[in-house]
Protein backbone atom coordinates (compact mmCIF):
# COMPACT_ATOMS: atom_id res chain seq x y z
CA UNK A 1 0.00 0.00 0.00
CA UNK A 2 1.23 3.24 -1.32
CA UNK A 3 1.17 5.33 1.97
CA UNK A 4 2.12 9.31 1.69
CA UNK A 5 5.17 10.82 3.62
CA UNK A 6 3.33 13.71 5.57
CA UNK A 7 0.26 13.54 7.70
CA UNK A 8 -2.30 16.41 9.27
CA UNK A 9 -2.43 16.48 12.96
CA UNK A 10 -2.35 18.16 16.21
CA UNK A 11 0.80 18.73 17.36
CA UNK A 12 1.03 22.18 19.60
CA UNK A 13 4.19 23.81 19.77
CA UNK A 14 3.37 25.74 23.49
CA UNK A 15 0.85 24.89 26.07
CA UNK A 16 -1.93 27.02 26.46
CA UNK A 17 -5.84 26.75 26.22
CA UNK A 18 -7.71 24.85 23.60
CA UNK A 19 -6.72 27.43 21.10
CA UNK A 20 -3.55 25.68 20.65
CA UNK A 21 -5.17 22.84 19.08
CA UNK A 22 -4.49 23.85 15.22
CA UNK A 23 -3.61 21.49 12.48
CA UNK A 24 -0.38 20.81 11.61
CA UNK A 25 1.59 18.27 9.17
CA UNK A 26 4.33 16.05 10.25
CA UNK A 27 6.16 13.32 8.72
CA UNK A 28 4.19 10.05 8.66
CA UNK A 29 5.76 7.82 11.55
CA UNK A 30 6.92 4.61 10.69
CA UNK A 31 5.91 1.26 12.44
CA UNK A 32 8.42 -0.02 14.97
CA UNK A 33 9.38 -3.92 15.41
CA UNK A 34 5.97 -5.30 17.35
CA UNK A 35 4.04 -1.97 15.79
CA UNK A 36 1.20 -1.31 13.38
CA UNK A 37 0.59 1.53 11.65
CA UNK A 38 -3.37 2.63 11.81
CA UNK A 39 -4.94 5.05 9.02
CA UNK A 40 -6.36 6.75 11.65
CA UNK A 41 -10.53 7.14 11.40
CA UNK A 42 -11.62 8.27 14.88
CA UNK A 43 -9.64 8.88 18.03
CA UNK A 44 -11.17 9.64 21.77
CA UNK A 45 -10.24 12.78 23.41
CA UNK A 46 -10.11 12.45 27.55
CA UNK A 47 -8.74 14.28 30.54
CA UNK A 48 -5.44 13.36 30.39
CA UNK A 49 -5.16 15.24 26.69
CA UNK A 50 -6.55 18.09 28.68
CA UNK A 51 -3.52 17.83 30.71
CA UNK A 52 -1.17 17.44 28.33
CA UNK A 53 -2.32 20.57 26.31
CA UNK A 54 -2.21 22.67 29.61
CA UNK A 55 1.68 20.73 30.02
CA UNK A 56 0.44 19.53 33.54
CA UNK A 57 0.86 15.80 31.91
CA UNK A 58 3.83 15.45 29.66
CA UNK A 59 4.24 12.14 27.62
CA UNK A 60 6.51 8.98 28.88
CA UNK A 61 9.88 8.80 27.69
CA UNK A 62 10.06 7.54 23.91
CA UNK A 63 6.25 8.60 23.22
CA UNK A 64 5.52 11.22 20.57
CA UNK A 65 4.32 14.85 21.35
CA UNK A 66 0.90 14.28 19.36
CA UNK A 67 -2.01 14.03 21.62
CA UNK A 68 -4.46 11.42 21.84
CA UNK A 69 -4.25 7.78 23.62
CA UNK A 70 -6.93 5.72 21.50
CA UNK A 71 -7.80 5.10 18.21
CA UNK A 72 -9.66 3.31 15.71
CA UNK A 73 -8.61 2.39 12.25
CA UNK A 74 -7.45 0.17 9.48
CA UNK A 75 -3.79 -1.47 9.77
CA UNK A 76 -2.03 -0.44 6.95
CA UNK A 77 1.76 -1.02 7.99
CA UNK A 78 3.36 -3.42 10.28
CA UNK A 79 6.95 -3.58 12.07
CA UNK A 80 9.50 -6.17 12.28
CA UNK A 81 7.85 -9.06 13.47
CA UNK A 82 4.22 -8.02 12.94
CA UNK A 83 1.87 -10.79 10.28
CA UNK A 84 1.89 -8.85 7.39
CA UNK A 85 -1.77 -10.26 6.53
CA UNK A 86 -3.30 -8.05 9.50
CA UNK A 87 -2.99 -5.25 6.51
CA UNK A 88 -6.17 -4.29 6.16
CA UNK A 89 -7.66 -5.58 9.59
CA UNK A 90 -9.90 -2.68 11.33
CA UNK A 91 -8.59 -2.51 15.15
CA UNK A 92 -9.23 -0.02 17.95
CA UNK A 93 -6.02 0.45 20.02
CA UNK A 94 -4.60 2.21 23.50
CA UNK A 95 -1.88 3.77 22.81
CA UNK A 96 0.95 6.25 24.65
CA UNK A 97 0.23 9.19 22.23
CA UNK A 98 -0.03 9.97 18.61
CA UNK A 99 -4.20 9.38 18.17
CA UNK A 100 -5.07 12.87 17.21
CA UNK A 101 -3.38 12.46 13.69
CA UNK A 102 -4.51 11.05 10.22
CA UNK A 103 -1.79 7.68 11.33
CA UNK A 104 -0.57 6.65 14.12
CA UNK A 105 1.43 4.03 15.71
CA UNK A 106 0.71 0.93 18.03
CA UNK A 107 1.60 -1.74 19.43
CA UNK A 108 0.38 -5.24 18.03
CA UNK A 109 -0.21 -6.32 21.24
CA UNK A 110 -2.39 -2.93 22.32
CA UNK A 111 -4.84 -3.80 19.19
CA UNK A 112 -8.16 -4.82 19.55
CA UNK A 113 -10.24 -6.17 16.65
CA UNK A 114 -13.51 -4.06 16.09
CA UNK A 115 -16.20 -5.99 15.93
CA UNK A 116 -19.26 -6.08 13.77
CA UNK A 117 -22.29 -3.78 14.64
CA UNK A 118 -19.54 -1.20 16.11
CA UNK A 119 -18.84 2.18 14.84
CA UNK A 120 -15.47 3.13 14.09
CA UNK A 121 -16.29 6.16 16.54
CA UNK A 122 -17.65 4.12 19.38
CA UNK A 123 -14.80 1.45 18.57
CA UNK A 124 -12.49 5.09 19.49
CA UNK A 125 -13.92 5.86 22.75
CA UNK A 126 -13.74 2.29 24.50
CA UNK A 127 -10.31 1.50 24.88
CA UNK A 128 -8.79 4.10 27.27
CA UNK A 129 -11.79 3.67 29.69
CA UNK A 130 -12.09 0.24 29.14
CA UNK A 131 -8.27 -0.65 30.39
CA UNK A 132 -8.69 2.02 33.05
CA UNK A 133 -11.86 0.69 34.15
CA UNK A 134 -10.79 -2.84 34.10
CA UNK A 135 -7.50 -2.59 35.82
CA UNK A 136 -8.70 -0.56 38.47
CA UNK A 137 -12.17 -1.63 39.57
CA UNK A 138 -11.85 -5.13 38.51
CA UNK A 139 -7.68 -5.96 39.17
CA UNK A 140 -6.81 -3.66 41.71
CA UNK A 141 -10.20 -2.92 43.46
CA UNK A 142 -10.91 -6.73 43.34
CA UNK A 143 -14.52 -5.60 42.71
CA UNK A 144 -16.92 -8.91 43.13
CA UNK A 145 -20.73 -9.40 42.21
CA UNK A 146 -22.98 -8.55 44.57
CA UNK A 147 -20.46 -5.68 45.89
CA UNK A 148 -21.56 -2.07 46.23
CA UNK A 149 -19.38 0.35 44.55
CA UNK A 150 -18.87 4.22 44.65
CA UNK A 151 -17.73 6.00 41.26
CA UNK A 152 -17.58 9.89 41.11
CA UNK A 153 -17.79 11.52 38.10
CA UNK A 154 -20.62 9.44 36.72
CA UNK A 155 -21.07 10.45 33.47
CA UNK A 156 -17.73 11.23 32.47
CA UNK A 157 -16.24 9.26 29.71
CA UNK A 158 -14.66 6.98 32.66
CA UNK A 159 -17.84 7.34 34.37
CA UNK A 160 -19.92 5.80 31.99
CA UNK A 161 -17.66 2.99 30.74
CA UNK A 162 -17.80 1.60 34.76
CA UNK A 163 -21.25 1.80 34.89
CA UNK A 164 -21.81 -0.48 32.89
CA UNK A 165 -18.83 -2.67 33.24
CA UNK A 166 -19.90 -2.76 36.93
CA UNK A 167 -23.91 -3.61 36.37
CA UNK A 168 -22.35 -6.46 33.53
CA UNK A 169 -20.85 -7.85 36.76
CA UNK A 170 -23.31 -8.03 39.15
CA UNK A 171 -22.59 -4.94 41.67
CA UNK A 172 -24.92 -2.14 42.43
CA UNK A 173 -23.70 1.25 41.67
CA UNK A 174 -23.82 4.62 43.30
CA UNK A 175 -22.46 7.45 41.47
CA UNK A 176 -22.38 11.31 41.92
CA UNK A 177 -22.78 14.00 39.16
CA UNK A 178 -22.61 17.89 39.35
CA UNK A 179 -26.18 18.63 38.33
CA UNK A 180 -30.02 16.82 38.62
CA UNK A 181 -29.81 16.60 34.84
CA UNK A 182 -26.70 14.32 34.97
CA UNK A 183 -27.83 12.12 37.82
CA UNK A 184 -30.60 11.51 35.73
CA UNK A 185 -28.29 10.88 32.61
CA UNK A 186 -26.32 8.30 34.86
CA UNK A 187 -29.37 6.55 36.24
CA UNK A 188 -30.77 6.24 32.72
CA UNK A 189 -27.41 4.29 31.62
CA UNK A 190 -27.78 1.72 34.68
CA UNK A 191 -26.92 3.47 38.03
CA UNK A 192 -28.85 2.62 40.61
CA UNK A 193 -28.59 5.67 43.10
CA UNK A 194 -27.02 8.75 41.76
CA UNK A 195 -26.28 11.72 44.00
CA UNK A 196 -26.17 15.21 43.12
CA UNK A 197 -22.82 16.72 44.95
CA UNK A 198 -24.30 20.90 44.87
CA UNK A 199 -27.19 20.04 46.28
CA UNK A 200 -26.33 17.00 48.92
CA UNK A 201 -23.17 16.03 51.10
CA UNK A 202 -22.25 12.45 49.41
CA UNK A 203 -21.03 11.15 52.35
CA UNK A 204 -24.61 11.45 54.21
CA UNK A 205 -26.21 10.28 50.90
CA UNK A 206 -23.84 7.24 51.08
CA UNK A 207 -24.99 6.17 54.35
CA UNK A 208 -28.57 6.36 53.30
CA UNK A 209 -28.25 4.36 50.93
CA UNK A 210 -25.93 1.58 52.52
CA UNK A 211 -27.83 1.99 55.91
CA UNK A 212 -24.40 3.13 56.95
CA UNK A 213 -22.41 -0.02 56.25
CA UNK A 214 -20.85 1.81 53.60
CA UNK A 215 -19.24 0.46 50.06
CA UNK A 216 -17.31 -1.99 49.02
CA UNK A 217 -15.01 -0.25 46.48
CA UNK A 218 -14.98 3.77 45.55
CA UNK A 219 -13.15 4.57 42.15
CA UNK A 220 -12.14 8.06 42.46
CA UNK A 221 -10.98 10.20 40.19
CA UNK A 222 -10.72 13.51 42.36
CA UNK A 223 -8.76 13.41 45.21
CA UNK A 224 -7.53 16.05 47.29
CA UNK A 225 -10.00 16.67 50.04
CA UNK A 226 -12.42 13.73 48.63
CA UNK A 227 -10.00 11.21 49.81
CA UNK A 228 -10.90 11.88 53.68
CA UNK A 229 -15.04 12.01 52.66
CA UNK A 230 -14.38 8.90 50.63
CA UNK A 231 -12.76 6.98 53.68
CA UNK A 232 -16.17 7.43 55.84
CA UNK A 233 -18.39 6.42 52.60
CA UNK A 234 -16.16 3.37 52.52
CA UNK A 235 -16.98 0.11 54.55
CA UNK A 236 -15.31 -2.39 56.45
CA UNK A 237 -12.41 -4.25 54.31
CA UNK A 238 -12.99 -1.70 51.99
CA UNK A 239 -10.88 -0.85 48.57
CA UNK A 240 -10.20 3.10 47.74
CA UNK A 241 -8.69 2.88 44.29
CA UNK A 242 -7.65 6.59 43.48
CA UNK A 243 -6.74 7.28 38.85
CA UNK A 244 -6.84 10.97 38.92
CA UNK A 245 -6.56 13.73 41.26
CA UNK A 246 -8.61 17.03 39.87
CA UNK A 247 -8.57 17.93 43.32
CA UNK A 248 -4.90 17.63 44.19
CA UNK A 249 -2.26 15.59 44.81
CA UNK A 250 -2.29 15.43 48.62
CA UNK A 251 -5.02 14.48 51.47
CA UNK A 252 -5.29 14.35 55.21
CA UNK A 253 -6.32 10.66 56.37
CA UNK A 254 -7.33 9.38 60.16
CA UNK A 255 -4.84 6.45 59.58
CA UNK A 256 -6.10 5.07 63.02
CA UNK A 257 -9.93 4.84 61.27
CA UNK A 258 -8.38 3.19 58.36
CA UNK A 259 -6.73 0.69 60.31
CA UNK A 260 -9.73 0.04 62.50
CA UNK A 261 -11.75 -0.55 59.56
CA UNK A 262 -9.42 -2.29 57.24
CA UNK A 263 -9.71 -0.37 54.75
CA UNK A 264 -7.32 -0.25 51.64
CA UNK A 265 -5.59 2.25 49.34
CA UNK A 266 -4.41 2.30 46.07
CA UNK A 267 -4.31 3.63 43.19
CA UNK A 268 -2.71 3.73 39.27
CA UNK A 269 -1.66 5.68 35.98
CA UNK A 270 -2.15 3.75 32.78
CA UNK A 271 0.11 5.68 30.39
CA UNK A 272 3.41 5.17 31.75
CA UNK A 273 3.22 1.08 31.62
CA UNK A 274 4.71 -1.03 29.74
CA UNK A 275 3.91 -2.67 26.38
CA UNK A 276 4.00 -6.06 27.99
CA UNK A 277 1.65 -5.21 30.66
CA UNK A 278 -0.85 -3.26 28.48
CA UNK A 279 -0.72 -5.97 26.35
CA UNK A 280 -1.53 -8.82 29.18
CA UNK A 281 -4.55 -6.20 30.00
CA UNK A 282 -6.03 -6.49 26.23
CA UNK A 283 -5.24 -10.24 25.90
CA UNK A 284 -7.60 -10.50 29.62
CA UNK A 285 -10.00 -7.77 27.71
CA UNK A 286 -10.24 -9.92 24.57
CA UNK A 287 -11.31 -13.16 26.83
CA UNK A 288 -13.35 -11.46 29.13
CA UNK A 289 -14.89 -8.83 27.85
CA UNK A 290 -15.16 -8.50 23.85
CA UNK A 291 -17.34 -11.24 23.90
CA UNK A 292 -19.69 -8.72 26.01
CA UNK A 293 -18.87 -5.98 23.54
CA UNK A 294 -19.20 -8.73 20.07
CA UNK A 295 -22.84 -9.29 21.75
CA UNK A 296 -23.73 -5.86 21.96
CA UNK A 297 -24.16 -5.87 25.40
CA UNK A 298 -21.68 -3.56 26.21
CA UNK A 299 -21.25 -0.05 24.25
CA UNK A 300 -19.61 3.59 24.91
CA UNK A 301 -21.82 6.58 25.75
CA UNK A 302 -21.22 8.73 22.94
CA UNK A 303 -21.24 12.34 23.45
CA UNK A 304 -20.25 14.71 20.66
CA UNK A 305 -18.08 13.83 17.46
CA UNK A 306 -15.97 16.50 15.97
CA UNK A 307 -13.51 16.49 12.91
CA UNK A 308 -9.77 16.43 14.00
CA UNK A 309 -9.60 20.60 12.40
CA UNK A 310 -12.05 21.19 15.18
CA UNK A 311 -10.05 19.49 18.05
CA UNK A 312 -9.94 22.74 20.36
CA UNK A 313 -13.82 23.02 19.86
CA UNK A 314 -13.51 19.05 21.44
CA UNK A 315 -11.28 20.15 24.42
CA UNK A 316 -13.66 23.27 24.93
CA UNK A 317 -16.65 20.99 25.40
CA UNK A 318 -14.76 18.43 27.67
CA UNK A 319 -13.31 21.26 30.16
CA UNK A 320 -16.85 22.70 30.05
CA UNK A 321 -18.19 19.26 32.29
CA UNK A 322 -21.20 19.60 29.54
CA UNK A 323 -20.53 16.34 28.23
CA UNK A 324 -21.97 12.90 28.89
CA UNK A 325 -20.25 10.14 27.89
CA UNK A 326 -17.08 10.10 25.12
CA UNK A 327 -15.97 13.00 22.64
CA UNK A 328 -14.19 11.64 19.74
CA UNK A 329 -12.18 13.14 17.00
CA UNK A 330 -13.13 11.79 13.36
CA UNK A 331 -10.29 11.82 10.74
Amino acid sequence: MSLPSTMTCIDPAAPGGPEVLQPVERPVPAPAAGEVLVKVAAAGVNRPDVLQRRGMYAPPPGATSIPGLEIAGEIVGVGDGVDAALIGTRVCALVAGGGYAQYCTAPVGQCLPVPDGLSIEEAAAIPETLFTVWTNVFERGYASEGETILIHGGTSGIGTMAIALCKLFGLTVIVTCGSDDKCAAALSLGADHAINYNAADFVDAVAKITGGLGVHLILDMVGGDYVPRNLQCLGEDGRHVTIAVQRGITAEINIAALMVRRQMMTGSTLRPRSVEFKTLVADELRRTVWPLIEAGKLRPVMDEAFPLAEAAAAHARMESGAHVGKIVLTV
